[in-house]
């Protein structure tokens, strides 16, 4: 299995300092338990989880029985015990391997494939709830979890679609499960949501997206799913909050021909010429790294960056953005007054 690494940056945008930009927020936030809030419940029902919250051997017990409801006949049992087990994963760490240990993976699993909405959805967050457990990940997967979580991310509620997507990511994080999520079927779900989605869905599957493009044929699928237009139209709307996500997912793209060609006929040069001259210290630098990859080995593509008007804002960068940032401006610059029928290239490690 291919991967790379996206110009050098490293993973989730956890910590982009060799971006050295003086900019303490990531360019992607973790896919967090579910942001859906809490639950009304029956008082009889609250005390329960009060009391498995509290008190160790209750939690024990009471989880052991909740998981034993996920197989009852009755719907009403299920969706209770399906939306405790969540609240539970999602509240107290120690849970989500207690849960786990206890049985629950599979049978949430089989939930997700529930007709009923509420049941899925309470099937998907849970899962999502426990993948925040690193033990738990493989089993997750082992367990069957990924073909019902593209089902879900297909025909599930908004908050089932925005939840899939993150325990999809969460999943990804396992290397091994990177191939097996995008032959699955998730690329296009994920470009979908990217497009069509509110602004929670947009965060979470352009997460998931960046974590899944490092495999050089989830790259191929998103080109193909038409990835590029709503990564272009975001990148730019400076008031979307998604310059730096869509940027960042970009740049893992960018590495086959392909995206380097949707790219170019989807108006991207401008943007990223305009991102240069008005976005922040990160969002220029990363532009800067992005034109100097498609600009490295095509006079065609260095020729439409030239005619943009790249080269002033290039110049501005060159000398006042940070280390890193400079030297992208310089090669790019250099690149862009080369004759335009010269040959030369810039070297991969210069990227």
């Amino acid at each position: 299995m291919e991967t790379e690494n996206a110009v050098n940056y490293k993973f989730m945008g956890r910590s982009f300092t060799d971006l050295s930009i003086n900019d303490d927020s990531s360019a992607f936030s973790d896919c967090n338990s579910d942001r859906s809030g809490e639950f009304s419940t029956a008082s009889s029902q609250s005390r329960r989880l009060f009391l498995a919250c509290t008190n160790s051997d209750n939690s024990d017990e009471f989880i052991r029985q909740l998981v034993s409801d996920l197989g009852s006949c009755s719907i009403d049992e299920q969706k209770n015990a399906a939306l405790e087990l969540r609240l539970l994963a999602k509240n107290k760490p120690e849970n989500r391997i207690k849960i786990a240990k206890a049985g629950a993976i599979k049978p949430l699993i089989s939930l997700i494939t529930s007709t009923d909405p509420n049941l899925q959805e309470n099937g998907v967050t849970a899962i999502l709830n426990l993948s925040l457990c690193d033990e738990n990940k493989e089993l997750i997967a082992s367990s069957g979890a990924i073909k019902p979580l593209v089902r879900a991310l297909r025909t599930g509620t908004s908050t089932a679609n925005e939840n899939a997507a993150c325990a999809l990511l969460r999943l990804s994080q396992v290397e091994e499960n990177k191939v097996a999520i995008g032959r699955s079927g998730a690329i296009p779900l994920l470009v979908n949501l990217l497009e069509n989605g509110g602004i929670r869905g947009k965060k979470d599957s352009s997460t998931a997206l960046y974590s899944l493009c490092t495999v050089k044929e989830n790259k191929i699928k998103a080109v193909e799913a038409g990835i590029m237009k709503p990564l272009v139209e975001l990148m730019a709307d400076f008031g979307s909050n998604m310059v730096d996500k869509s940027a960042f997912v970009l740049s893992v793209l960018v590495s086959v021909p392909e995206a380097k060609t949707a790219l170019v006929d989807e108006g991207g040069i401008p943007v990223l010429v305009e991102i240069i001259e008005v976005g922040s210290q990160r969002q220029k630098e990363i532009a800067a790294a992005i034109l100097l990859q498609i600009c490295g080995d095509s006079v065609v593509y260095r020729t439409k960056v030239a005619r943009e008007g790249a080269i002033p804002p290039l110049v501005a960068l060159s000398q006042s953005g940070t280390n890193r940032a400079k030297q992208k401006a310089e090669k790019l610059i250099e690149l862009l007054r080369q004759p335009r029928s010269a040959n030369a290239a810039a070297s991969p490690s210069d990227l």
